[in-house]
């Protein structure tokens, strides 16, 4: 059985691969460029998480990881080292969504309110969001780095990967 697909196939999943990067890298610009404009308020989220005790590294945090999402963004939009930019989202949507998990089963302890009820800024950028679709989203986005990370979608790329294969 040949398991190559057909060539239309391969078009439309192309082009969806195509799609699903650039609506990723659109994402993340949007999510880092929301904290850029106010990292007092992105410093506060990243405090309620009670991950980082350092206040130089609290301070870090706020200041760097916002324009590395948007660097992120910006090199999937531009199809630059696509597959690195993939493992380095997926290095950081697994462990955030943990946390919100965390964070989540947190409030669902103390507050004694339905799990799909909890509603909380989890410092993304959207404001307030219930976690039971957080927490699909965030997979969703983990998933479609994953893809990407499969060596999918070279079309339209200015480079897809730094060394040249």
């Amino acid at each position: 059985m040949n398991d190559d697909p057909t060539p239309q196939r391969r078009c439309f999943l192309d082009a969806l691969t195509v799609l699903a990067r650039w609506s990723l890298g659109a994402l993340f610009v949007y999510m880092g460029w929301q904290k850029v404009l106010d990292p007092v308020a992105f410093m506060k989220m990243v405090r309620q998480y009670d991950m980082v005790q350092s206040s130089l590294v609290l301070n870090s945090i706020a200041a760097a990881l916002p324009w590395f999402e948007v660097y992120c963004g910006l090199l999937l939009l531009a199809g630059i080292a696509v597959r690195g930019t993939a493992l380095v989202l997926i290095g950081m949507l697994a462990p955030f969504t943990f946390a919100v998990l965390h964070r989540a089963l947190a409030i669902y302890a103390t507050q004694a309110i339905a799990f799909c009820a909890i509603k909380f800024d989890c410092g993304c950028g959207p404001g307030e969001e219930y976690i039971c679709v957080k927490l699909p989203l965030n997979c969703i986005l983990i998933l479609l780095s994953a893809w990407l990370l499969s060596g999918r979608g070279r079309q339209l790329c200015a480079r897809y990967s730094v060394i040249q294969d």
